[in-house]
């Protein structure tokens, strides 16, 4: 007798959040050098794997363009975590002693992270870098035509965190990407880190788990008379194509003033 697709999605959540949340628990031993050393082993493997990654994700979602995904996986992993490298996230991150004042890092648990087929590698890396980044666990909620490359982007991210110190489990992906599977996920999690449609985005709102959402754009670019309109139409062009214009920060519309509409027109 064959399992029910939606029942085995809602168990495989279960037991990844059993799984991350022991895992979560082992990472909050650890001090912020741990953590740190973890997070830049995490960083290595995915900019180590950037364009494996990229053209898997094309392969696997047809969207987009190979060597702007490489861009993005090498932003996500690189240019995020020298971001993010010197900030103090574990313990006490803030002392005024005359004040007597302290302020701790406290991790949230588990997070719930959904991902898009739009940027499916680049959003696991840059969710994984941060929830660990603070001591926390993720678990991922694939979109169904991504889910092959974001799984691969969690094995290598995974093993690479496990090979610095950090506990098994600690990174999650579902195998079966269900709406109730999904909503299950949300529902146990501490934090919800949703990337996608609108209707996935309302959902992560309204599951009563604390989310922070971002779904698509409207992005009008204003150019104002004494901009250098060739320079500004050049830098709207390149962002919109990119990609072939998946990122949902892309420009929608230009609205410029009537006195310069036709060299904008022109350029």
């Amino acid at each position: 007798m064959e399992l029910d697709k939606d029942l085995a999605s809602v168990q495989e959540v279960r037991n990844l959040i059993v799984t991350a949340k022991k895992a979560q628990a082992e990472l909050a031993s650890l001090n912020q050098r741990q953590v740190d050393a973890i997070v830049l082993a995490m960083t290595e493997a995915a900019e180590k794997n950037a364009e494996w990654l990229a053209k898997l994700a094309v392969e696997d979602t047809g969207f987009g363009v190979v060597r702007d995904k490489i861009t993005k996986n090498r932003f996500a992993s690189r240019t995020v975590y020298e971001s993010i490298r010197d900030v103090k996230s574990i313990g006490i991150i803030r002392e005024e002693a005359q004040k007597q004042l302290w302020e701790a890092a406290v991790p949230v648990g588990v997070v719930a992270g959904l991902v898009p087929s739009t940027n499916p590698t680049s959003t696991t890396i840059f969710k994984s870098l941060i929830s660990v980044k603070a001591g926390n666990a993720i678990v991922f909620s694939p979109h169904p035509s991504a889910a092959r490359c974001i799984a691969q982007t969690v094995r290598i991210l995974s093993e690479a965190a496990c090979a610095a110190g950090a506990p098994q489990g600690l990174l999650g992906v579902m195998t079966l990407p269900t709406l109730p599977g999904t909503q299950e996920l949300m529902k146990r999690a501490n934090l919800i880190l949703a990337t996608g449609g609108t209707a996935m985005v309302r959902a992560a709102y309204s599951s009563g788990t604390p989310a922070l959402g971002v779904g698509p754009g409207n992005v009008p670019a204003f150019i104002e008379r004494t901009a250098d309109v060739p320079t500004a139409v050049r830098r709207i062009m390149a962002s919109k194509t990119f990609d072939n214009g998946t990122i949902c920060a892309s420009e929608q519309a230009v609205v410029t003033e009537a006195c310069i509409q036709s060299e904008v027109i022109a350029a």
